[in-house]
């Protein structure tokens, strides 16, 4: 009578949207868009409609606010869905943002219909505070028994507002605690706490991204953006970084600010100084998001709060500049094409697959004094992908229909990740003082979902480890 479906997420990476049910009725956990090659053939309205029944769905619990996690909530909506939408208080003031550019882009440039649908998801919109359960189904089935289901979140340390939801569900005499972490962050992230582990988990259904490998520490991973970064100084490049908007976005600019300030006045090439690298943020959602992550400074870690009673300014500081009109955008292409003036730009989209981001590569790419650092996850089939793969061997990548020679240095700091890496997913597991009776491993390719469930069931032989293909319960 308890039950757990899939209906994205199980495929690959992208698409995030699982199902759980107590008797005759139940909630959404994310409703995302798929992506990269998992987005073939689900481009359209008719696609990417809710596919499947939810009249039983009582509310959506969100995670976080990436767009593959909550993406297709415009079309839950279309279908009827009529429940609140849930989230941790951060989450709700990014949300409204994050979609709409998701329907500008993908779903309506009608101005008084997007404002209507947003209009529409504020409404329905419950912030949760951490660490507090929240009713959510209280009800006889049809069988008589009685059925209950209570949320609450805790901080998943992936983004601003991330989330694993934990459930307390109860059907007659069956009780069972089910979590779905979400995405979970990796510890030593700047700017939020990493997560912890909950006491039990009866039923787990755990993100496996990089399920199949670990990150660089984060003294590491700083040494290397730091090396990275000098390259500019040295040969007058620039340093492109596709970034998404929420997260790795804000998190670079903390990383970087840090590396001005203790390297400021040292001098690294043609007589050039930290201070002289200039930090271009172009893109109008990363500079608004990043805008938001400093009006929401109380969800900061304890790091991050002594550094601002130390006066100093994370994600707002002098070498700093935003671009947000597009004719400043195709400006700074032009000019960074041509001169040999140092900087880092980070634009997006993170993979590449749309954005200013692109016009960068098309005018930067052939130039090896040019770096292209990737800090994240590249799924299939995107152009972010085809850099990473073949650029370190001179290749090419199509990009908007034409192909780019890729002569620019190729880089790849997992570090900078904000998702969990192999070890760290397995350390959440552990720290959970009752090992759960079952682990679904989701969101991941096969080959990271497959590490990944053989290092749970090597570690846990008494728990059922299981890799859901579909719509299984």
């Amino acid at each position: 009578m308890i039950t757990i479906k899939h209906h994205g997420a199980v495929k690959g990476v992208t698409g995030s949207c699982h199902e759980l049910t107590v008797g005759d009725a139940g909630i959404l956990v994310d409703c995302g868009l798929f992506q990269g090659q998992e987005a073939a053939g689900r481009a359209s309205a008719a696609e990417l409609a809710v596919d499947f029944p939810i009249a039983h769905i009582r509310a959506l619990v969100v995670t976080h606010v990436h767009i593959d996690h909550v993406g297709r909530i415009p079309y839950l909506l279309a279908a009827g869905f009529a429940g609140p939408i849930l989230c941790s208080q951060p989450s709700a003031i990014l949300l409204p943002e994050i979609l709409e550019d998701a329907l500008k882009i993908g779903f309506t440039r009608d101005r008084p219909l997007i404002e209507r649908v947003l209009g529409l998801i504020r409404s329905r919109l419950v912030p949760l505070p951490y660490n507090q359960w929240h009713p959510v189904v209280t009800a006889r089935t049809t069988g008589g028994s009685h059925a209950s289901l209570s949320v609450r979140l805790q901080r998943a340390g992936h983004i601003l507002g991330s989330a694993y939801v934990e459930c307390d569900a109860r059907v007659g005499d069956d009780e069972q605690r089910v979590l779905f972490s979400g995405d979970l962050g990796a510890p030593h992230a700047p700017l939020l706490p990493p997560p912890v582990s909950p006491e039990r988990a009866d039923r787990l259904v755990i993100e496996s991204t990089y399920g199949d490998r670990d990150h660089e520490g984060r003294a590491a991973r700083r040494y290397r953006l730091k090396a990275i970064l000098e390259n500019a100084l040295a040969d007058g490049g620039t340093v492109l970084i596709p970034a998404f908007s929420i997260g790795r976005t804000q998190d670079l600019l903390y990383e970087i600010e840090s590396l001005i300030h203790e390297f400021g006045d040292q001098a690294v090439s043609r007589g050039l100084t930290w201070r002289d690298l200039d930090i271009v943020v172009d893109s109008p959602l990363a500079a608004n998001f990043t805008r938001i992550y400093r009006q929401l400074k109380p969800f900061w870690d304890d790091e991050a709060q002594a550094r601002l009673s130390a006066g100093r300014h994370p994600l707002s500081f002098e070498q700093l500049t935003v671009i947000d009109d597009h004719d400043d955008h195709l400006k700074a292409v032009e000019h960074l094409a041509r001169s040999h003036r140092p900087c880092v730009v980070l634009a997006g989209s993170g993979m590449c697959a749309g954005g200013r981001v692109v016009n960068y590569l098309k005018a930067l790419l052939g130039e090896p004094r040019n770096d292209v650092l990737f800090v994240g996850y590249q799924a299939a089939g995107t152009p972010g992908r085809a850099i990473l793969t073949y650029g370190p061997g001179g290749g090419w990548v199509e990009l908007e229909g034409e192909r780019h020679p890729i002569r620019a240095r190729v880089h790849q700091v997992g570090g900078y990740s904000a998702h969990a890496g192999q070890s760290d997913l397995l350390a959440f597991v552990q720290g959970m003082a009752t090992p759960p009776q079952e682990i679904r491993v989701v969101h991941g390719d096969d080959t990271a979902k497959a590490a990944f469930a053989r290092r749970l069931q090597s570690t846990l032989p008494a728990t059922q480890v299981v890799i859901p293909k579909g719509h299984w319960q």
